[in-house]
């Protein structure tokens, strides 16, 4: 089947849970206000262990960490970028050669997925991370 008819990519489940184990996790799109997924699901990640790198170009924290204003600022090790932006973030993503884009719940760019798997970095689409390691993991694991 056509990745472009799927509603998510074809990880299975072991593939999921093997991405979820890394641990430097890029935020693009960010959010101040607890009431958007893009607030609450780092929040999430950040109290099961993950090292979120928040990138908000109108933000100067969030969590009390510092945010960078594009991708291609980020100092640190990046192993995923999850993005809650329109996938035009991932050109950036290349560039830093991550291991993994990760496309929150609703967001779908085949032709950004194509250039990204093209560069040898995996890509999830139309997941959440909050969702998924809370299906797989359950609450009582942490990184």
């Amino acid at each position: 089947m056509d990745s472009r008819t799927r509603e998510r990519d074809a990880h299975s489940d072991q593939e999921i849970m093997s991405i979820l184990r890394l641990r430097n996790v890029a935020v693009v799109g960010i959010s101040r206000d607890a009431t958007k997924p893009s607030h609450y699901v780092p929040r999430y990640l950040i109290e099961h262990g993950y090292n979120v790198l928040p990138v908000n170009p109108f933000a100067q924290e969030v969590f009390g960490l510092k945010c960078y204003k594009s991708l291609l600022d980020v100092e640190k090790p990046i192993d995923i970028v999850d993005v809650f932006r329109p996938s035009g973030n991932v050109p950036a993503a290349i560039k830093k050669k991550v291991r993994v884009v990760w496309l929150q719940q609703g967001i779908h760019d085949p032709a950004s997925e194509e250039d990204a798997i093209k560069n040898g970095i995996n890509v999830v689409w139309n997941r959440c991370m909050m969702k998924e390691h809370s299906r797989l993991f359950g609450e009582k694991e942490l990184l």
